[in-house]
């Protein structure tokens, strides 16, 4: 039942009461009200509605009114309601209002005025509540962006990313444009400089945004993403970075500062920015950068409330990005201990060429070398330790210095890993013994290495491994080998189990590929790397780039090592063999073939007098104290390697004589005229060895 089919009381005339109901309600109303007539012509609003109810509205259509972003959807919604499709409530509407500058939110409702004769007569039009909900929109986007800020920046180490998702948080919710600059030195993990910020500092634009409607893919001409500037003096960018405090500014024409940044000027009046935010990126009294938002167009301007959340943004991004500053300083001085322990050159190999790929990451405990052994073998060595900072490059050093003393002991690889874990077990123990409120005694230390032999003279390779991945080989023919070696425990794991090696005998010109874990990490990595390394006629250096090439994107960023290595022999003009008897002419014997030999190579006298003496001392007491056979065997290469082999494994030892004393000086003369000798041992006995060095041009 409509108002006017309502019964009228003792004394109130028809239409009395409907009439007073009217006037009450659109005089005492908490909300808008609008009356349409079918055309949903504006008839009569209240005074809540502002700027709506005077006589210059009436008349006009409600999305004329209300100038609304979306007339045709509005109207074809209110054209349902005339149409009896129901009612509408609380329908978010965008607009302006003659009279009040700026965008306006409105909620809207409208329901159908029936005529007397009910749903089935005529229409009478439209009643339209409407609420100016602009500020609680405002402050819900503000909210919005806000927790957006909070869920996007601090989830990234990397001072870009961390930059670019301040950015995509804030644009287009809460800024048409913004950008973020940085410190140039902060972004190379330097400490920020504290406030003020002294003039001139170069500041670096990490990331910048802008909505759709300014052209997105723009740049803001003359100060490009990565490009740096300093900031012009007398703007409130300068004023901001001196005094550390936001600035609210309004942007016209006139503004006074442009002319001092034309660059700038130039940029805003292309985009049309009426108003500014500048936010200066602040952590406990240090300058990290500065922060610059922009609405433009018809947008509404900032206002104080804006600035408060531009505030505690920037905070945000300011303590993620130092996060990320601190981060990158560790890893910059951590990637520095790395490059220092490892290798500096390619070191020559009598009959080993190598060639590494080292691929700076997150991980700064992967290494390689490569060490020359006694008889013109060659240790080849790939290692990691898990993790990444300072403290992994540090243990990665003290493992590779290990390792680097052990292979001088001359021992076999699986003895080399059996000893270099005791030396892991022990570096576990004192992390351990730290104190609780270290932050390393609660850290895991885990590290996997292989260890190598190549032997030239029998084309052998034995392979040893303690918790990483075995070596890969392609022959000559660019067919795989197989070499199947038994895995050993990690070098910082419980167990005690010993470590097994395999040996394989290889072809002259077959390619071993040393590799760490990551690059290992998909099933079908062996087969990529077999498949590339398959190419006999490319250097190492052009296999391991390939190599890399074919890595996916996420192997690349950990970071990783490989060592290649091509297998050759020594050239036979260069060693010298001869089998001697068990007597004691021997060592005279030794020193003629010895003198004859050099001679013929053209080393000089000295030399030759030399290796004379250290030969027949080695054979004088392989012949006294060893058993058969008994072999010399001389090497040129950049040293003069000689070599003395008898059946005994009792090595010799060196001692310093009495002057009574009537022998026992052998192995001290030896080690007097020799850079370097020692002692390896074998199934089939012992070889005492020495090098000397060369002088130059001796070994051309």
């Amino acid at each position: 039942m409509s108002y006017a089919e309502t019964p009228a009381g003792p004394g109130t005339p028809p239409g009395g009461l409907d009439d007073a109901l009217l006037k009450v309600l659109f005089a005492q109303s908490a909300v808008g009200l609008l009356v349409l007539d079918p055309q949903l012509r504006l008839v009569r609003a209240n005074s809540l509605v502002e700027g709506v109810g005077t006589e210059e509205y009436i008349g006009l259509r409600f999305t004329e009114a209300f100038r609304l972003d979306d007339p045709d959807g509005s109207e074809q919604l209110l054209k349902r309601v005339l149409a009896g499709e129901g009612p509408v409530r609380d329908h978010l509407v965008r607009g302006r209002l003659r009279h009040i500058p700026g965008d306006r939110i409105f909620l809207v409702s409208a329901y159908r005025l029936d005529g007397p004769d009910g749903p089935d007569g005529p229409v009478l039009g439209l009643l339209s509540a409407v609420v100016d909900v602009t500020e609680r929109e405002r402050a819900r986007d503000r909210e919005t962006a806000l927790a957006a800020v909070r869920d996007a920046v601090g989830g990234s180490l990397d001072v870009a990313a961390t930059c670019r998702a301040f950015i995509d948080a804030l644009v287009p919710g809460f800024a048409d444009l913004a950008v973020i600059e940085v410190v140039d030195e902060v972004l190379r993990g330097a400490d920020p400089p504290v406030r003020p910020l002294p003039p001139d500092t170069p500041l670096r634009r990490a990331a910048s945004g802008r909505c759709e409607a300014i052209e997105r893919d723009e740049v803001i001409r003359g100060h490009p993403v990565g490009g740096t500037r300093r900031l012009p003096p007398r703007t409130p960018y300068a004023l901001a970075a001196a005094d550390l405090r936001p600035r609210l500014v309004p942007l016209t024409a006139e503004t006074p500062w442009l002319d001092a940044d034309p660059d700038g000027s130039r940029a805003l009046a292309e985009t049309g920015a009426h108003t500014l935010i500048v936010v200066p990126l602040t952590l406990r009294g240090a300058v990290l950068g500065l922060v610059s938002l922009y609405r433009c167009g018809a947008a509404e301007p900032f206002d104080e409330e804006d600035v408060s959340l531009a505030g505690t943004a920037a905070t945000r991004a300011a303590l993620a990005i130092d996060n990320a500053r601190r981060y990158e300083r560790e890893h910059v001085i951590a990637s520095t201990v790395q490059r220092r322990l490892l290798p500096q050159a390619e070191r020559h190999q009598a009959a080993v060429e190598t060639a590494h790929v080292l691929l700076p990451g997150r991980d700064s405990g992967c290494w390689f070398d490569t060490i020359a052994l006694s008889g013109a073998r060659t240790a080849l060595v790939v290692g990691g330790v898990a993790g990444e900072g300072l403290q992994s490059a540090i243990a990665m050093g003290q493992l590779r210095t290990v390792i680097q003393a052990l292979a001088g002991l001359d021992l076999e690889p699986e003895e080399v890993l059996a000893r270099l874990k005791e030396t892991a077990d022990r570096l576990a123990h004192e992390r351990a013994a730290l104190p609780p409120s270290d932050s390393l005694q609660g850290e895991e230390l885990r590290a996997g290495c292989v260890y190598g032999v190549y032997d030239p003279f029998t084309r052998t390779c034995t392979v040893a491994r303690a918790g990483h991945p075995a070596p890969l080989i392609v022959g000559p023919d660019g067919r795989a080998v197989p070499l199947d070696v038994p895995e050993g425990a990690g070098l910082f794991d419980t167990d005690g189990a010993l470590f097994a090696p395999a040996t394989v005998t290889l072809e002259e010109g077959s390619v071993l590929a040393f590799c760490s874990a990551e690059l290992l990490a998909d099933e079908r990595a062996e087969e990529r790397i077999t498949r590339t390394l398959a190419h006999p006629g490319r250097s190492l250096q052009q296999l391991g780039d390939d190599i890399v090439y074919a890595l996916p994107d996420d192997t690349r960023s950990a970071g990783a090592a490989l060592l290649l290595a091509r297998t050759g022999t020594v050239s036979e003009h260069r060693v010298a063999t001869w089998d001697l008897a068990q007597d004691r002419t021997t060592p005279a014997t030794a020193r003629l073939l010895v003198r004859d030999r050099l001679q013929g190579w053209g080393l000089d006298e000295d030399t030759v007098d030399s290796t004379e003496l250290i030969v027949s001392e080695l054979v004088t007491n392989a012949v006294r104290y060893g058993t058969p056979p008994l072999r010399l065997r001389l090497l040129l290469d950049t040293t003069l390697t000689c070599e003395v082999h008898d059946g005994s494994t009792a090595s010799p030892h060196l001692r310093h004589a009495r002057t009574v004393d009537e022998g026992g000086r052998g192995l001290f003369i030896v080690s007097s005229l020799a850079a370097h000798w020692g002692a390896r041992h074998g199934p089939d006995g012992k070889v005492l060895w020495t090098e000397q060095d060369l002088p130059v041009g001796d070994t051309d």
